[in-house]
């Protein structure tokens, strides 16, 4: 869905998986300083909104996600994930509970598959399940920030910021006091500096959780079945994933960033030697500079050097190998 904030001065629209709302507002650095102190806001209108109402809403939910969720408190943000047979992760869900719906935000593109899984997994269960992305947008308020939220929407606080799910009809008045505009690409580069996982980005289709750091985060350990748990069970207690993300400090020398799916190398070897991973997502950071993700194979050096296709990069362990 194209967001009305593309009208504001300066923006610049997204492309891929973020088309429909601003990459940036003529000023990326301002932007990102801007969100690490607490001000401003990000337009994330172009995510799925999604509910679930109904008496049985948490039990059930708690049958079908990775995450704990049968007491999950009112108001009390959490993150879960829906995997194959398998346990390749298929959706990453974003929730918290108003105490008598439960929110969750979705990545672009994916509702329409989410919603169908559901539906198909309602059985017995007094539960109702909605798309609700034309009528609420999700607008993300940094860490620190003062600006207030109106009272009775469903808000997710986590330590990073607050995700608002706003009325899309209120969108554009609500922004217009809600601090300077920061564009996906701000935020993106906080992402990164964060090591937190996205996915479509960090994910491929054979991606498992414990290859991202989403065990304990998005992943609980000591719930009961679900699909995809003894692939999470015996990974987690009898081996090692087969591979493990890695956080990159990129040459600021180049001028183009490594794009997504880009060759990891060990330096060593050079442009032509065997690929190690790949990257999922690089960005410029305000204090930074270049920076990365990658998806390395589990038996890389913690200490080795590496190429992103002809970028030199020194690597920082955010999954053990």
């Amino acid at each position: 869905m194209k967001s009305p904030l593309l009208s504001l001065p300066g923006a610049v629209p997204a492309e891929g998986r973020d088309e429909g709302v601003a990459a940036h507002y003529g000023d990326l650095f301002r932007e990102q300083r801007a969100l690490a102190g607490g001000d401003g806001f990000v337009d994330l209108s172009h995510r799925g909104v999604v509910t679930v109402t109904g008496d049985d809403r948490l039990s059930w939910l708690h049958l079908l996600l990775t995450q704990h969720v049968t007491d999950l408190a009112p108001n009390t943000a959490t993150e879960a994930l829906i995997l194959s047979a398998n346990g390749h992760i298929e959706h990453a869900l974003y929730l918290v509970d108003d105490g008598s719906t439960v929110w969750m935000h979705v990545e672009p593109g994916t509702r329409a598959d989410l919603v169908a899984y559901l539906e198909s997994m309602k059985f017995f269960y007094r539960v109702e399940v909605a798309d609700r992305t034309e009528d609420f947008a999700v607008v993300h308020l940094p860490a620190g920030s003062i600006t207030e939220v109106p009272e009775g929407l469903a808000v997710r606080e986590e330590p990073h910021g607050r995700d608002v799910f706003l009325p899309r009809a209120d969108l554009e008045a609500y922004t217009a006091q809600a601090g300077p505009a920061a564009g996906i690409l701000a935020y993106e580069a906080l992402r990164v500096e964060a090591h937190r996982p996205r996915l479509g980005f960090e994910t491929d289709h054979r991606t498992i959780p414990h290859e991202l750091g989403w065990i304990g985060t998005a992943v609980h350990l000591q719930k009961g079945c679900y699909r995809g748990q003894e692939t999470v069970a015996r990974v987690h207690n009898l081996g090692k994933p087969p591979r493990r993300l890695v956080f990159l400090h990129l040459d600021g020398s180049e001028v183009h960033l490594p794009g997504h799916g880009t060759p990891v190398r060990l330096a060593s070897d050079g442009a032509e030697g065997r690929q190690l991973g790949f990257i999922t997502t690089s960005a410029r950071h305000h204090e930074l500079g270049p920076i990365a993700l990658a998806l390395v194979k589990r038996n890389v050096a913690v200490d080795a050097e590496l190429l992103a296709g002809d970028t030199a990069a020194a690597q920082e362990t955010i999954v053990e190998p």
